[in-house]
């Protein structure tokens, strides 16, 4: 069921993640995706009363500044009892969707002032989508990836919770210790699930190639990359590439992927078009954990995560040319339209930096709240909106 939302319920929260349900064994399920039959979603009006909502900002004035001119602005806070977001994405057109893991299994989206336009819950009846011994199970939405025309989004589960689904999954984990799970496919017009899509074992970041042909998917305990057909919506492949992998950036030519895998504290390059890893990127450092590609696709943009840093990579040289101690722990970063600047979140801080691309000079540092873990930017308001893992959306504006 879909809850399509009025407006922000005004809420505190300071709960901390906490622990997953009990479930039942392993469950037999097939690498498909079908289209669940219409009469599987529910669209339901929320009885939900609130005060008026916030005005939405319109796009933001041309001012002739580079983004590395401007100034990151507190604009305001989203406190929601159903928030409790690992990730906040971004569209590109007016929705941002905050995965809310397990703790508070369900996908809520916003307007660009922050009123809640829906909340999906991650609940699913397998056998409805095609799944063989399909069962109704939870999901635990983690990160989000949109289609170029925006009119879908894919959502990761960390995993799944219901009878036959291993009743645990963490981090620390083996080659294929947990089970595997399942990319929710979600309408961005009516926010319905359509389908899900078999991927590997605990599934974390996503990317789009740039013409939206297919969805890559980093399989953190899976030890590989889940390949998938956007037209169909199944997977073509796995590819190995090592114990845990986590972010995905492609060229924008699609021909290739670079993967981060932390557990090895390397970065590799996939050809899209053999799906082989074909090569190593050098001085990647420590725990490398998200990626970004410069505009042009010269440098490699590394969030070092134990190192506490930033680091740009030269893929023509091979070497990091500069690095950036942003803060303890760094996690996710976001770029700026025009390439000229990193909003990097720090973890154990409580913080957001924005970097300087042409020099790595941090220009600013800002509190966002307990634990910043997302991080997302809107080119035509120039939001920078922060998911901070006890319970809060954070949104700046850079003016």
């Amino acid at each position: 069921m879909v809850l399509v939302l009025g407006a922000l319920v005004p809420v505190a929260l300071w709960l901390r993640p906490g622990s997953a349900p009990r479930v039942g064994d392993a469950v037999d399920t097939t690498p498909s995706a079908t289209v669940a039959p219409p009469s599987s979603v529910e669209v339901a009006a929320t009885t939900t009363t609130v005060p008026s909502g916030r005005p939405v900002p319109g796009p933001a004035a041309a001012d002739g500044k580079r983004s590395d001119e401007r100034r990151l602005v507190n604009q305001f806070v989203v406190e929601n009892a159903d928030l409790q977001p690992k990730s906040v994405v971004a569209s590109g057109n007016g929705l941002f969707f905050a995965q809310n893991m397990m703790y508070r299994h369900n996908v809520m989206v916003f307007d660009r002032g922050g009123n809640v336009l829906a909340r999906i819950p991650d609940d699913v009846d397998l056998a409805a989508f095609g799944v063989k011994g399909g069962v109704k199970a939870q999901g635990s939405p983690v990160e989000a990836a949109f289609l170029p025309d925006r009119s879908y989004v894919y959502v990761s589960n960390y995993k799944m919770y219901g009878p036959g689904f291993n009743p645990s999954a963490d981090d620390n984990c083996g080659r294929a210790k947990w089970d595997d799970s399942y990319v929710y496919k979600i309408n961005t017009s009516t926010f319905a699930i359509e389908k899900v899509i078999a991927t590997g074992s605990v599934p974390k970041f996503m990317a789009v190639t740039p013409d939206g042909s297919r969805l890559l998917v980093s399989n953190w305990c899976g030890f590989d990359v889940s390949v998938i057909d956007t037209a169909t919506d199944t997977s073509i492949t796995r590819i190995d590439v090592g114990r845990h992998p986590r972010g995905i950036a492609v060229t924008k030519d699609g021909r290739y992927a670079y993967v981060t895998v932390m557990g090895e504290s390397k970065i590799v390059k996939i050809d899209l078009r053999s799906n082989a890893v074909v090569g190593r990127v050098p001085d990647a450092g420590s725990t490398p954990r998200h990626l970004l590609l410069s505009p042009d696709g010269r440098y490699l943009y590394v969030s070092n995560n134990h190192e506490n840093l930033v680091r740009k990579i030269d893929l023509q040289a091979g070497v990091a040319v500069a690095k950036a101690r942003t803060g303890v722990e760094t996690r996710t970063m976001a770029m700026a339209d025009d390439g000229e600047s990193l909003y990097v979140v720090n973890y154990e801080d409580g913080t957001v930096s924005k970097v300087r691309t042409s020099d790595m000079k941090i220009l600013q540092t800002e509190p966002t709240g307990v634990h910043p873990v997302g991080i997302t930017y809107d080119p035509v308001t120039r939001q920078v909106w922060v998911a901070n893992y006890a319970g809060t959306l954070r949104v700046f504006v850079d003016t």
